[in-house]
Order: C-alpha cells, then structure tokens, then sequence
C-alpha cells in the first residue's frame, strides 16, 4: 500500500456527477450496496481498539492520581476533567488538518502513529522504580513530587500526546466511516443512519472490555501492564485499519477552494457591507433567481456578502448563495451547541465522583474478589450494547411507521430525549448519596474513611444505566446531527465540534470542581469534595448539576423551536 498514490485530500463522498466511487488509488470503480458496510466495518473495528485505548487510560486515572501519584480528591477530578476537555478540543485542530491539508485517510495514519508512541512512553513513565513499586491500589503510595522531576515530565507528556494523537484520530475515523455510504444511493443512505448507531455500539464494545479486563488488570496486578496492553491493542488497530485500504472509498479535493476560506470570505463581506440597504440585498438576489425560503430569512445579515463592498459586483469579490447558505448552516449549530453543554459537565462526572463513590462501598462479588470501583462504568456501555439493538431494530421501525421520518424521529428530538435522562440520572445519583451518607453516619463511619460503607455497591447501577441510555439519544444523536448539518467539505469539523462540546464541558466540570473546593473548604471546614467522602457533600453538587440540566433541557428546546435543517435531512 502506498500511501503517496492517495488524493491529495478527501472531501464526504462524491461528486453528484460521477456514477461511481474511487478507490484508494483514486480510480473510478462502481457503486455497490454492499461496499458501505464491508468497508466501514473495517474502520467500525478500528474505533473499538481505539477507544479500549482510550478508555484504558481515562476510565481510571483518578485511581492512578489519587493511588501512585498521591493526589488529594478534587486536585485529581480536575486534573482528569482538564485532560478530559483538552483530549475533546483537540478534534477541532486534527480536523482542520485533515480537512485543508492531507485529508482523512494520512490523519488517521499519522494520529494512530502518534497513539502507539504517547501509550508506549506512558507505559515507560509507570515502569520507572518510585511508580511501579508502589504496587495496586491498596499500597502505600509514594508521591510523585519525591520523584525526578524527568518523570513528572514524561508522564504528564506522554498522557498529553495520547490527546493529541486522538484529536486527530476521533473526527476522521468517524466522518470516513459515514463517508463509506453513498449519500445519493437510496439504500446506502439509509444505512448511513443505522451506521451511527452500529458505530456507538461497537466503541461501547470496546470500552465494556477495557472496564472489565484492564480496571482489573490496573488495580491488582500492574499498571506497567495496564498502560502497555492499550499499546499493543492500537497497534493491531492500526494493522486492521490498513488491511482495509483496497475497500475504502476516497473522493478528491482537487482543485477546490477551501471551505474554510469560503465561509470566512461570506462573514467578512457581511460584516463590510453591513451599510448596505436591504433593497440592494433583494435586487441581488432576484437576479440570480432565487426564490426567499425559510432558511434565506434566517440570519440575513449573511445575504449581505452577495455584494461586494460599496454595493457593486466586481468578479471574484462575492459569495454565491450556496457559500451563505453554508456559512448560515455553520452558525445555526451554536445554539444547539451552547445548550447541550450541561449534559457534558454531567458526562464528566461518570469517571470522576461516581468512582470514587464506589470505592467507598461494598464491592464484593464473591468471597476474596471485590468490583474494581472504575469497572462500574461498564454499566454505561452495557445499557448501550443492550439497548442499542433495540433501538435501531424496534424503537426506529415503530417510530418510522408512526411518523414517515427515515429515522423515525429527528435528530433534534433525539438528542431532546437523552438530556431529559441526563438530568434525571443526576437527581437519582443524589439521592443514593444522601443514602449513602446516611448510612455510614448511622454506623459511626464519618471519620472513619478507610472502612467500608456497608452499602452494596450496586445502588449506583441505576444512575450508570441512565446514563447509557442518555448516551444512546443525546450522544448518537449529537454526532449524526453535527455530521449531517455541515457543509460537505466540513464533516470532520462537523464531527470535532461535537466533541468540543465535551472538552468544554470537561473544563466547566474542572472549574466548578475547583471553585466549589475553594468556596466551601477552608477556615477548618470539610468542601464538598473532601478526600474523606463521609464528610463530603457530593450530593449538593449532585442537585447542584440536575438545576444546570434543567436550564439546559430548557434552553434547548426553545433553541429547537427555531431551528431549520439542512436539505440533507431530519
């Protein structure tokens, strides 16, 4: 395979003209029904070794802060909520490389590269003596500022560099995958909405067993192993990623401007033209013959870059009405953006508090074998691999046959679904905390933080299980819909700016976590977060998170009142 015989950049898939597809020569071979799904499950299986790499790392390391590396409570959920938002922002620059530069297939190859070395240099930080010896997660830890600071240096890069490569990684894998159907194909592009749900499935596949197995693994036996293991399973990703190369579909860039530019050049004529009278903007458009739709209306300020600066016409200086149409497409995404912001900083909590509330419990499973506190996040991708099927082979059918939407309801309505469940996993995960407290004050545990809360751990299972099926609305739903209502040439972006969403939400759960500690510790007093959980509040924070979902869900819906699709679909 040589990688030098690629388009120079692929853009989603196909031009309208050409009955066929190319192939990773960047010849013109057939259409087929088929080729969608032999091709995607080639990158389907690729996403589920990288997110078992991925969640190796992020589902326990609050375990590894606050056991190797000695941190207090809250300074470790910061830290992982900080990692977390960089880890999510990052897409957005791995995917304007891809999109202006060298195109999908080159990011994913380079991205994987960079994962393999961040994963084989964080394995290298963890077998340096003053961290491995410091055994599982029962040993008396040696704190991290007693070693060389060489090893600070390379843990802290290595885990950082893991986010790097998976900025890169995560958009592009996903938005190639969906580009593996074809859009004017009536049944390809049905089973493009199926892919989105199948693609969620399979990377919750790869998390159940990162949970199950290397939680373990981490806790008991080694994290040299825990961190390696990860390693070697992106590797074998990338071969399988490779193997696929003669089935993938590419599409070229050629000479195109880029779409970056385009929607720039509409904003930045708006913004001259702001002067110009609307008389002028009608005349305009009258004369490219262009009928005002619903979506003309909307933003109109835009249409003011159909004019060159000054009202006049002058070749090359002016956006056609498809180039503000795209631009207005971009800027309706904000609202639905901003508003599903809360339901991120809920999301950070999955692998942050609600672990360290576990490890306070009652674990055990059988005589001598305790539940690794991580592993209960399983329960997320469980309720997923379960419902999921469900979802799209019973829920979607019925729904279609009551509404004749293709998906049964919109994407829209969707993500609706999922923030109501959010908001009421955050209510429940409160009241099992008031249980909790109560439980081990009844006992005379408050002071005594070592000692197990005779509470089975299992009363978090219900807010973990809501917490999947808001991931199967809200989550899938969020990714079609940021993939689907961009421009083209943009789906990458498309798919990095729903994940910014999580970054950002991962930086206002670290800044509430860091604000609430400073507000209410100090002066003698226990924060919400005191690393003695028995005389904690996280159940405040808890209620504080289910108000902010509440004004979320609210603001959502008002933001969905106005909002107009795209012509490619609801």
């Amino acid at each position: 395979m040589a990688i030098s015989n690629l388009p120079a950049a692929e853009t989603p898939l196909l031009d309208d003209t050409v009955d066929g597809c190319l192939d990773y020569k960047g010849r013109l071979v057939r259409r087929s029904n088929s080729g969608g799904w032999r091709s995607a499950s080639f990158i389907i299986a690729v996403e589920i070794t990288e997110r078992f790499a991925y969640y190796g790392i992020s589902s326990n390391l609050i375990s590894y802060l606050t056991g190797p590396l000695a941190e207090s409570t809250a300074a470790a959920a910061a830290q992982v909520n900080a990692w977390s938002g960089a880890a999510s922002l990052l897409p957005l620059l791995g995917a304007f490389i891809a999109d202006s530069f060298l195109g999908r297939f080159r990011t994913i190859i380079l991205a994987s590269l960079l994962y393999i070395l961040g994963l084989g240099l964080l394995t290298l930080s963890a077998a340096l003596p003053s961290v491995s010896n410091s055994g599982g997660q029962n040993a008396d830890y040696v704190k991290l500022s007693s070693a060389p600071q060489y090893q600070m240096i390379l843990f802290f890069s290595s885990l950082y560099l893991v986010a790097f490569a998976q900025g890169g990684h995560k958009p592009c894998v996903q938005a190639f995958g969906a580009d593996q159907f074809d859009p004017q194909d009536p049944k390809e592009c049905k089973a493009k909405s199926s892919f989105f749900n199948w693609w969620y499935f399979g990377m919750c596949s790869g998390t159940l067993i990162t949970l199950w197995i290397l939680n373990y693994i981490q806790d008991n036996m080694s994290w040299v192993l825990g961190f390696g293991i990860p390693c070697i399973v992106m590797a074998v990703g990338l071969v399988i990623f490779v193997l696929g190369t003669t089935t993938y579909r590419f599409s070229v860039k050629g000479d195109q401007e880029s779409p970056f530019v385009r929607i720039g050049r509409v904003f930045l004529l708006a913004v001259r033209n702001r002067k110009t009278p609307s008389s002028a903007i009608a005349a305009e458009e009258e004369a490219q013959g262009t009928l005002p739709t619903e979506s003309s209306k909307q933003f109109k300020f835009l249409n003011k870059a159909l004019l060159a600066p000054g009202g006049s016409k002058e070749s090359g200086k002016v956006c056609s009405i498809r180039e503000v149409e795209e631009a207005k497409a971009v800027i309706r995404l904000a609202p639905i953006w901003v508003t599903c912001l809360s339901y991120a900083i809920v999301f950070a909590q999955s692998s942050t508090f609600f672990t360290k509330q576990g490890a306070t419990m009652d674990r055990s499973v059988t005589a001598g074998f305790e539940i690794p506190p991580a592993t209960l996040q399983s329960f997320i991708s469980l309720s997923i691999v379960l419902f999921m099927p469900i979802y799209d082979r019973i829920f979607v059918p019925l729904a279609r046959a009551l509404t004749g939407k293709p998906a049964g309801i919109t994407m829209l309505q969707r993500i609706g679904i999922g923030l109501l469940l959010s908001l009421t996993s955050m209510v429940l995960a409160a009241l099992v905390e008031i249980q909790r407290l109560k439980i081990a004050q009844e006992y005379g545990l408050v002071d005594k933080p070592n000692v197990t809360v005779p509470m089975s751990v299992w009363w978090l299972v219900p807010q973990y299980v809501l917490f999947g099926l808001s991931d199967v609305f809200t989550m899938v739903g969020l990714q079609e819909f940021f993939y689907d209502q961009v421009p083209n040439e943009l789906r990458s972006i498309g798919l990095a700016l729903y994940l910014s969403i999580f970054g950002v939400g991962s930086f206002l759960s670290s800044f509430l976590v860091s604000a609430i500690d400073n507000a209410t510790g100090g002066d003698g007093r226990d924060s919400w977060f005191a690393n003695n959980l028995n005389r904690a509040h996280l159940d405040y924070f808890y209620w504080l998170l289910a108000a902010l979902s509440a004004v979320g869900l609210a603001l959502y819906l008002y933001s969905t009142k106005y909002y107009i699709y795209s012509r490619r679909g609801m």
